[in-house]
């Protein structure tokens, strides 16, 4: 018996460190950049550790936006409905139908029936 390769869905991500791929890399790199301004206020006041794990915690955010699926869970359901996408693909998603003033449009095809005026 012959071994075989069983198809990924890898789209173009390669690994950076073994852990990093580009995209997470990226949102890690996001996460860190939005943790910034809390350091730089937080070392002001003199306690620069809790600005560090701030940048530590939001880049932490960031890798895991980057990288995790959304669960499967009937809990919620927004997990219902968006099962097994990435997350970041999700979040943009609602991005857009912020954007567009949550308008959902609706075709549908609709005959209408004649009223008889004979009544």
């Amino acid at each position: 018996m012959g071994t075989y390769n069983l198809p990924r869905n890898v789209k173009g991500e390669g690994r950076i460190l073994f852990v990093f791929s580009t995209k997470a890399l990226i949102w890690t790199a996001i996460g860190a950049i939005i943790g910034l301004p809390f350091y730089l206020i937080f070392s002001l006041l003199g306690i620069s550790i809790v600005g560090i794990i701030a940048i530590v915690l939001l880049g932490l955010i960031g890798f895991i936006i980057g990288t995790f699926k959304m669960p499967t869970t009937s809990a919620f359901e927004i997990t219902k409905k968006t099962s097994g996408e990435n997350i970041d693909d999700v979040i943009k998603r609602g991005i857009k139908f912020k954007m567009q003033k949550n308008r959902i449009y609706v075709y549908q095809n609709e005959t209408k029936e004649e009223a008889n005026d004979d009544e």
